[in-house]
């Protein structure tokens, strides 16, 4: 599941670096924005079969490669 997680936010921010630094802020540094988090949700639940409303998430909790993979591992 982490590759695939991985590769959905590479896709989605357009780099590589959410994999070189899975510790990178994707708000504060401009990878994610709100259309970004919407395809996240919908692409997380058409690929792990994980459904996240965006009221159930507070982006403190996905807001790093790392915090996304922990909160998407206690949802499953």
């Amino acid at each position: 599941m982490e590759n695939k997680v991985l590769n959905m936010l590479e896709e989605i921010c357009g780099t590589d670096e959410v994999k070189n630094d899975r510790d990178i802020n994707l708000f504060e540094s401009g990878l994610l924005d709100s259309l970004g988090i919407t395809e996240l949700l919908i692409r997380i639940e058409e690929e792990l079969g994980i459904e996240i409303a965006p009221t159930d998430v507070e982006r403190e909790e996905i807001e790093t490669p790392n915090k996304l993979i922990g909160y998407l591992n206690k949802r499953r």
